[in-house]
């Protein structure tokens, strides 16, 4: 999911907004965030919301806000992705090779 803002409330958390491009993200799953800096940084999300509904879970395709657990305002930042941590070898700089 690329981060399209972050906001901090108080006596909950910082929240990472968003469009879900792939997979399934559900409320206790571990990512990390991935991009713009050296490197990733693991967290929990521990709550999904889609315009002002908690969601269990989240598909392709909607726009959510995740609270993420353990992580400041100025962690995350528009531009950067929340991804599976199996996704984690993913990087801006690595380079790869495609061959049809």
């Amino acid at each position: 999911m690329p981060v399209e803002d972050v906001f901090s409330i108080k006596g909950r958390g910082t929240v990472a907004t968003g469009r879900v491009e792939r997979g399934v993200v559900k409320v206790g799953d571990e990512v990390e965030i991935v991009g713009l800096h050296h490197e990733p940084k693991r967290t929990v999300v521990t709550g999904l919301e889609m315009f002002h509904k908690l969601l269990d879970y989240s598909e392709p395709g909607d726009a959510v806000g995740a609270l993420l657990r353990g992580v400041e305002r100025t962690d995350i930042e528009r531009g950067q992705v929340l991804a599976a941590p199996a996704l984690s070898n993913l990087t801006p700089k690595q380079k790869c090779r495609f061959t049809s």
